[in-house]
């Protein structure tokens, strides 16, 4: 298993987490069902000094709330993994296991949500109480400059966890929104299996979300 220990801890939930009672309960029909799956919140992963924060909606159910690594497991990890490593955030070969080596350089992954939500859907008030841990983390994580956002639920959670007004800031596919602090969040459609197979998001389409990435980074602050 990953460890957190140089990620804040205020950025992580509590282990188990009965904040949101929907949620624990699920996890809880998981722990039954599937004892050898991680059936807890799922852990930020990746570099603690990291510029790059990317956030995704919440872990999937045979994806990371079964291997205890965001974005681990499923079709969405597979596609966000190897852009990664073609711009150089991620070395090593994903093979969909925590065990397989991966490490992510300058570039940190969390979820809005952090449990595994019936049908992949969060509600209002479920996202709401999670924000508390990514606004502890933005908190915590000065080093974050760049922030994607992985769909519009996300999009709406990092301006919320940043206290700013929703209706400056319109969701769009790779979108540039200025942030207080000099700070950028770029939006992108989700690399969900469903996105990629409709040809909502072309592989081309993720990658140009990167490629904006590295410009910002590159340009001094």
């Amino acid at each position: 298993m990953r460890t957190t220990t140089s990620i804040a801890k205020a950025s992580e939930p509590p282990v188990p987490c009965t904040l949101c009672p929907r949620l624990h309960r699920f996890i809880e029909e998981q722990k039954a069902a599937h004892p050898d799956w991680h059936n807890a919140p799922v852990p930020s992963f990746g570099d603690p000094t990291a510029r790059l924060l990317i956030v995704g909606l919440a872990p999937g159910m045979r994806g990371a709330n079964r291997t205890g690594r965001p974005f681990t497991g499923d079709w969405a990890g597979g596609l966000l993994y190897a852009t990664l490593g073609k711009f150089g955030f991620a070395k090593g070969t994903y093979q969909a296991d925590p065990d397989d080596g991966v490490t992510l350089h300058d570039a940190l992954i969390t979820n809005a949500v952090r449990c595994v939500p019936p049908q992949n859907k969060p509600t209002g008030p479920e996202i709401g109480t999670c924000n508390q841990f990514l606004k502890a983390l933005l908190e915590a994580h000065h080093s974050v400059r760049v922030i994607v956002a992985l769909g519009r639920i996300s999009h709406d959670a990092i301006l919320r966890a940043l206290d700013i007004k929703r209706a400056a800031h319109t969701f769009g596919h790779n979108a540039h929104h200025a942030l207080p602090g000099g700070r950028s969040l770029i939006d992108s459609y989700h690399c969900s299996r469903y996105n990629t197979n409709t040809g909502r998001l072309t592989r081309e389409m993720f990658e140009a979300v990167f490629a904006q990435v590295t410009e910002r980074l590159a340009t001094p602050s």
